[in-house]
C-alpha cells in the first residue's frame, strides 16, 4: 500500500524535505501548481521578478500562451515523447489534466488515509502553508 510513497528517484519525503529545506535561501524561488493555476500571469509575474526580467506585456501574453498545460502538453519538447519508450516505464504519462486536486480521483480512502499519517510524521516542521493541497 505505501508504493506510492515512493518515486522515480527515491521518498517523495525526502526529495520534498530536501528541497523545502532551502525555501529560504535568495536563489531559491518556491512555487506551488496551485497558485499557478489559480494566478498563472501573476505566477510567471513572480518568476519573472525573481530572475530580474522585466517583459512586456505582448511577451508575457507570448509566456502566457506557450506554457498553458494544453500547449505544453502538445509541445514533444516538454511532453517526454521524446524519450525512447525503453527509458521510461510503460504508460508513463508526466502532463495527464492539468488540474490541481486530481489525485483524489487516484487515491482510495486507505491510501489517503496512509499518506496522510505518514505526512504527519515527515514533514514535522513545515509550515502546512507549503502544502496547499491539504
Amino acid at each position: 500500500m505505501t508504493l506510492f510513497l515512493t518515486v522515480l528517484y527515491g521518498s517523495w519525503f525526502e526529495h520534498t524535505r530536501a528541497w523545502l529545506s532551502m525555501r529560504e535561501r535568495d536563489n531559491f524561488l518556491l512555487l506551488n501548481y496551485e497558485d499557478l493555476k489559480q494566478d498563472t500571469r501573476g505566477t510567471i509575474e513572480k518568476i519573472c521578478d525573481f530572475l530580474g526580467k522585466k517583459l512586456e506585456t505582448d511577451e508575457l501574453d507570448l509566456v502566457l500562451k506557450h506554457s498553458s498545460f494544453q500547449a505544453m502538453k502538445e509541445n514533444k519538447m516538454s511532453n517526454f515523447s521524446l524519450i525512447p519508450e525503453d527509458v521510461v516505464t510503460n504508460g508513463f504519462n508526466l502532463m495527464r489534466k492539468g488540474t490541481t486536486r486530481d489525485w483524489k480521483n487516484h487515491f482510495t480512502v486507505a491510501q489517503a488515509e496512509v499518506f496522510d499519517k505518514v505526512f504527519q510524521e515527515k514533514m514535522i516542521g513545515f509550515p502546512p502553508e507549503l502544502f496547499p493541497w491539504q
